[in-house]
């Protein structure tokens, strides 16, 4: 009796423990979903105001960026330089950093049911860690290149700087759609950091000032946000130290962009172009 009666309390826990993420989940889930829509989805034409800068580590190559329980992860690259890394969100101080052996040049990362996934360039291989404590879980295989990496909620979303991004199963990583991206008819290639976004996409356009926002139904561009001037001084520094790193805070509604090797992140306010 008394093994069954610990068993019984075993599985409870167990499955409370297993329901406790996606009611985390549903529960930002209910709060955005109840309020109306942020002003910006009502314009196609956006520009914007920085609200504030943070700090930014100017040797990290920013190939991907996201916030996660109050934090920074970002995904770092370069040969010899890539790593993954959990970073606090005020100060800039790394707190967790795992590194890539250098035959691995990192790329996008998203973060889904409580793991992080981390992209390659050109090795067709990416890595799954513990969202928490970026402890190493294991690998998964694509064909391709791996550039932006984001997450809906239910599958991962990946581009490889062509004009298509792909859907994943984050389970089996099998190709389970994919969408061609077009503004005004014309397919749009180049497209690199990716971020979830109230319902869209928001695609970086690689060496572009422009971030695209994307209906993910049908990769139809609905929208272009105009970052022109934000990375004026970082530009002048090295042309390849490009816009490349969005974040975004569903709960508050903050948004933040980030460039390779910048020595900041900003937090900027959308606000309608004529």
């Amino acid at each position: 009796m008394k093994f069954q009666f610990f068993f019984i309390a075993f599985c409870f826990l167990t499955a409370v423990a297993c329901q406790e993420k996606p009611r985390a989940a549903e529960r930002v889930a209910a709060v955005t979903e109840a309020r109306p829509a942020p002003d910006w989805k009502a314009h196609e034409r956006l520009g914007y105001e920085v609200v504030r800068e943070l700090p930014h580590d100017p040797k990290a190559f920013t190939q991907g960026l996201l916030l996660s329980h109050g934090d920074w992860i970002e995904s770092t690259g370069g040969y010899g330089t890539t790593s993954i890394r959990r970073v606090e969100k005020v100060s800039g101080r790394v707190l967790v950093k795992r590194d890539l052996t250098a035959d691995f040049f990192g790329e996008g990362a998203a973060e889904l049911d409580g793991k992080i996934f981390q992209l390659t360039w050109e090795n067709q291989q990416g890595f799954v860690y513990d969202a928490k404590t970026l402890q190493w879980l294991g690998k998964f295989n694509y064909t391709g290149e791996g550039w932006g990496l984001t997450s809906d909620g239910e599958f991962l979303i990946m581009s490889n700087g062509s004009d298509r991004l792909r859907y994943l199963d984050p389970i089996t990583f099998r190709v389970v759609r994919e969408v061609t991206v077009r503004l005004n008819g014309k397919s749009v290639d180049m497209l690199n950091e990716l971020e979830f976004i109230e319902g869209e996409i928001f695609a970086n356009v690689w060496h572009s000032d422009r971030i695209l926002r994307i209906n993910p139904a049908n990769g139809v561009v609905i929208g272009v946000i105009d970052l022109t001037g934000i990375d004026a001084e970082e530009k002048r520094r090295n042309p390849e130290h490009v816009l490349n790193g969005i974040a975004y805070d569903p709960v508050a509604r903050e948004l933040f962009v980030t460039g390779k090797c910048w020595p900041k992140i900003y937090q900027i306010r959308l606000v309608p172009q004529p």
